[in-house]
């Protein structure tokens, strides 16, 4: 591949977006009179050969206004990182430390490859996490919930007693298709009890005593990393989800979670997607 894709005009912006599925799409916001865009110009030129599982987009703010004033752009260069065509971050000014720094935030490790493979038309909803207002009750301090949310080393365990619960927060509402939990086929978690949209994080008497959304009973096979699939007509706006582990495989003290992660897509792709859709066909009705 090598090149970053030239923008000719909205139609072609929204028709790279939508071709790039779930792949990060970083887009360079430049224009030809402005000095620092042209001085970060062959740095960006170089990150589709370093980053080739995302998509590099340039758009000249002058030849394509319509794009440009669609996606709030008011200086140049900035650069905006999409995936799913959302807008998960942006930078602004000439910054190749910066913006190689965030290209690589966002794009993942190079196994997610493989694993965003296995829930077909589904993303790792990682990138929509809040970690600030994430918690996770019954953690040991050296192995906090953090840990299990990368997969780079690191794992969650639980302190007293083998319970733990764990409130994820999204930074904006998701459908919910699956989630996975890895763990070791002796303490990796069993029974799982998923609660949605909490006011706050429960404690464990309302977490036992509560109906849950779904119920899971995890096998040692499930805990090697194989995305587990939700009744997805139950996770159709879900602001947090809260997983109250009741216990592990072999019975034992101490809960182990080297991995959790979730699938599906935020809500506001397919409303932007139903809108564009809309708008295009003003002219065919009649």
């Amino acid at each position: 591949m090598g090149l970053a894709t030239v923008i000719e005009n909205e139609a072609h912006f929204q028709s790279e977006m939508a071709n790039a599925g779930t792949k990060l799409v970083v887009v360079d916001f430049t224009a030809s009179w402005c000095g620092p865009c042209q001085r970060i110009a062959p740095i960006f030129e170089q990150l589709p050969a370093k980053f080739p599982r995302a998509v590099f987009l340039k758009v000249d703010v002058d030849r394509c206004a319509e794009t440009a004033s669609a996606q709030g752009i008011s200086a140049m260069p900035t650069f905006v990182f999409y995936r799913n065509r959302t807008k998960i971050d942006r930078l602004q000014g000439a910054d190749p430390t910066s913006l190689e720094n965030k290209v690589r935030q966002y794009y993942g490790s190079d196994d997610a490859g493989e694993e965003d493979g296995a829930v077909a038309g589904h993303m790792d909803l990682m990138t929509f996490i809040t970690k600030s207002e994430c918690e996770c009750l019954n953690e040991a301090d050296n192995h906090p919930l953090a840990q299990a949310l990368t997969s780079g080393g690191g794992y969650l365990a639980s302190d007293c007693d083998e319970q733990l619960i764990i409130n994820i927060a999204f930074n904006q509402l998701v459908k919910l298709h699956s989630l996975k939990i890895k763990g070791p086929a002796d303490k990796g978690p069993k029974t799982v009890k998923l609660f949605i949209n909490q006011p706050r994080t429960l404690d464990f008497d309302q977490a036992s005593g509560n109906t849950s959304v779904q119920d899971l009973e995890f096998t040692p096979s499930d805990l090697e990393g194989n995305p587990v699939q939700l009744r997805y007509v139950k996770f159709q706006n879900v602001q947090n989800i809260q997983l109250f582990i009741k216990d592990n495989q072999s019975g034992g003290e101490v809960t182990q979670i080297n991995h959790l992660a979730f699938y599906g897509s935020p809500i506001s792709t397919t409303n932007m997607g139903e809108f564009k859709r809309v708008a295009g066909k003003k002219g065919e009705s009649h």
